[in-house]
């Protein structure tokens, strides 16, 4: 996660999430093809030197997924909220994913983008200045929560393919 940026003046909240939920999916168009050339051997060895797996970044994006399909819909729902921090270290260690398959990892990670981008473009418009806080370490609002989410897979993305998408998120 990053920290508050302010929304340009020109989106409104709902031309926003809809956008998010249109860069989302191009994003998936563009990332689960490639993976899915990625042999289930390959998939569990580092991307890199000193990195995660294939498999267990992607589980980290599932789990990201997850997490923030609870946000979307809470903070929308309820208000302003205050949600547990993220043990990605220990997610992990538990599911354990170089021990599933690729193939069943993909397709997870790709239905559950595609739901969240269903969600997102029908978030109502009067939420997108709901303000959340997660585990003390990012604060922002639901609007900004979305574009994060998104900025935040791309990166991981960028990982994973090699590719070169724009992101808020530092390379590494």
């Amino acid at each position: 996660m990053g920290s508050n940026s302010a929304r340009p003046a020109a989106l409104q909240p709902a031309n926003e999430f809809a956008a998010v939920a249109k860069e989302l999916r191009e994003v998936m168009a563009r990332a689960v093809p490639q993976l899915k050339k990625i042999s289930d051997a390959d998939a569990a060895k580092p991307y890199a030197p000193g990195k995660w797996t294939r498999k267990q970044l992607v589980s980290h994006l599932i789990d990201s997924a997850s997490n923030n399909h609870q946000r979307f819909t809470r903070a929308a729902l309820a208000g302003p909220l205050s949600f547990p921090g993220y043990d990605q270290e220990g997610l992990m260690r538990i599911q354990q994913p170089d021990g599933i398959r690729w193939t069943t990892l993909i397709a997870l990670w790709e239905s559950y983008n595609e739901f969240l981008a269903h969600v997102i473009e029908r978030l109502p418009a009067e939420s997108a200045a709901t303000p959340s806080d997660i585990g003390g370490d990012v604060s922002g609002t639901l609007s900004f929560l979305t574009r994060d989410y998104l900025e935040h897979l791309k990166h991981h993305v960028n990982q994973l393919t090699g590719g070169k998408l724009a992101s808020a998120y530092q390379p590494g």
